[in-house]
Parts: C-alpha cells; structure tokens; sequence
C-alpha cells in the first residue's frame, strides 16, 4: 500500500530541519513540506484550511476550539517557545518603570490576539494586578500596514482598542509621543537602531525570565502543529507516526547542540548556555507532549478566557488528539 500523503508546512527551525531535508521520515506517510514563515503559514491555514498539518498559533488554536467551531486538532509538538518578558518596550519619558506604571497608559501592538500578546497581557495581570482593561490598545504595524486579525475579535466591553489607520504606524506613534509602550511580537526598528526613545520594561529581563519560570513553571508556548480533524478521522493513526517523526527530529537537534565538533560558529562558550538551559530547566529543557507541558497549556487557556478571546477555559486534553505520546 502507498503510503498516506499529507501536505505540511513549518518553519526552518533546527527541530524541524531534520524532516525537511529527509533524515527523518514518519512512517507510513509522504510528506509534502512547504516552508513557509509563520505570518505566512497561518492565515492559509485559518481561512483556506490550505495544509493538512501546519504549524499553528497555540492562541488560534486553543480559542477555536473554546468557540466550538474548529476544524483543528493538533499533536502535542511545541515548535516554539519563547518568555516574553523581553518583548514589552517603553517610551522614555513616558513615566513608565515598572509593570504598575502601564496602567492607564496608551499600548501598541501588532496583534491583540497573538499567542505572544496573551502570554504577555497573562503574565502582567497574573503577576503584577494589571489587566489589558486598564490600558488603552492600539493595534497596527510596527513600521507597516495595520495586518488582519488572526481570528476575529469579539472582545469584552471593558476592553478599549483602537486599529491604526491607514499610513501610520506604531512606530512613528511611539517616536511622536502617541503611545507609550509596545507589546511586541518582533523587536521594533527603533530599538534596534539604539533609538533614545525607546527601552525595555525589563532590562535585566534574563534574571526575570528565570524567576519567573521557577515559580510558575511556565515556559510560554507559542506554536503548535495543527492538524485537520478530518484527516485525524480518517487515517487516526497519522497523528503518532507525525509525533514520533517530530520527536525524533527535535532530538537530532538537540544531540548537534552537545557535539563539540560541529558547535555552532566554534564558540566553545556557547556550551555554557547549554549548561545553564539544564540548571533551570532540567535535561528535558524543550519538551513535547501534553504532560510534559500541562501548566504552560492550562496557564494559556485560562488566559484566552480571562482576556475574551475565547468563552470558556480551554483545558490542555482539548488542544490534542487523545493518546498521543
């Protein structure tokens, strides 16, 4: 019998390279991979259903299904993770220190709804008492067109957000003193280019980072593969032969990071970094699987609620399809 064809698409991540350049093969499937950068890849899959896996915003995916109208499952492979402390950015002169100070405050962001974004808005309610009700939002580029919601927004009416009109952006906003703080996906031109205006909430954010992830245990989740429910249905046994592929390949990039002759730029410090991964996290330091990571996913669905995104918690056995591991 042929084996099942699926049309995929992720990114070029080390995790993932191992399947595109066919060291790893699942068994029993052909895949047909696209590699494609996440602003690409989601909207196709969202509003065309374009992939029969694709890699996938946990956020979209969880709120989907917390609505009642999604075509998705997903296997528990974390393509992306990511803290988030790193990404909120103030104006200078702004009279924002520290978390408290946002409230009240004008909030720039490229996607209200990301899973970056409800990361960010959890951590900042969950540990320092201010919620995205507080702040008034503006949802726009950093230096580009305003993009399309990844799914509708039906938002809590408590919740003020504005969308940046056409030929303004959040970083001329920011340099004209029109907001005073971004929650942002990507690092903005501005800091990049060592801009006075423009700081991080957290300038020692490693140190934060750290602390956070000791006491709550969360290691923000950003992306997740997705699958077509309909696909799952007809060939359920697709789901483990992809996991187990993805497993093996996310292990293939995790033995090149220990092996001393093929380290990257031949930076012999860079196996420190790896040591101190293990300090804080443990040897299984980027987990799959749904156990693995019950409190980032819990942590995530109870957020989508709290934030309006979604009408109800969405618990971590709903992300998944049951009995992979």
């Amino acid at each position: 019998m042929a084996d099942l064809k699926l049309h995929v698409a992720f990114w070029d991540y080390d995790r993932t390279r191992p399947l595109i350049d066919g060291r790893v093969k699942p068994e029993g499937i052909d895949l047909n991979i696209e590699v494609l950068r996440p602003r690409q890849m989601f909207p196709r899959m969202l509003e065309h259903r374009e992939f029969d896996a694709c890699e996938l915003s946990l956020a979209s995916h969880a709120s989907l299904i917390g609505r009642g109208n999604s075509p998705f499952t997903a296997i528990p492979v974390m393509l992306s993770k990511f803290f988030r402390h790193s990404c909120i950015y103030v104006r200078n002169g702004s009279g924002i220190e520290k978390p408290q100070d946002l409230i009240g405050k004008r909030v720039g962001t490229t996607q209200f709804s990301a899973t970056a974004v409800v990361f960010m808005k959890g951590m900042l309610e969950h540990d320092y008492g201010v919620k995205q009700s507080q702040m008034h939002w503006f949802m726009g580029g950093l230096d580009k067109p305003t993009e399309v919601p990844l799914i509708p927004l039906d938002l809590p009416k408590d919740v003020r957000l504005d969308f940046v009109p056409e030929g303004d952006t959040l970083e001329k906003m920011l340099a004209e003193d029109r907001i005073d703080a971004l929650v942002s996906i990507y690092i903005p031109p501005s800091f990049l280019a060592k801009s006075p205006k423009i700081t991080r909430l957290f300038p020692d954010y490693k140190a934060v980072e750290k602390d956070y992830y000791r006491r709550t245990g969360i290691f923000p989740i950003m992306h997740t593969l997705a699958m077509k429910r309909d696909v799952v249905e007809k060939h359920p046994w697709a789901a483990q032969s992809l996991y187990d592929a993805f497993k093996k390949a996310r292990s293939l990039a995790l033995d090149e990071l220990y092996d001393t002759d093929a380290l990257r730029l031949g930076l012999p410090w860079l196996l420190d970094s790896v040591e101190e991964l293990w300090s804080v996290f443990g040897d299984d330091w980027w987990s799959y699987g749904v156990e693995e990571n019950r409190r980032t996913l819990a942590a995530l669905g109870t957020y989508i609620h709290e934030q309006g995104i979604s009408p109800r918690i969405v618990t971590p056995e709903e992300m998944y399809v049951p009995g992979v591991k």
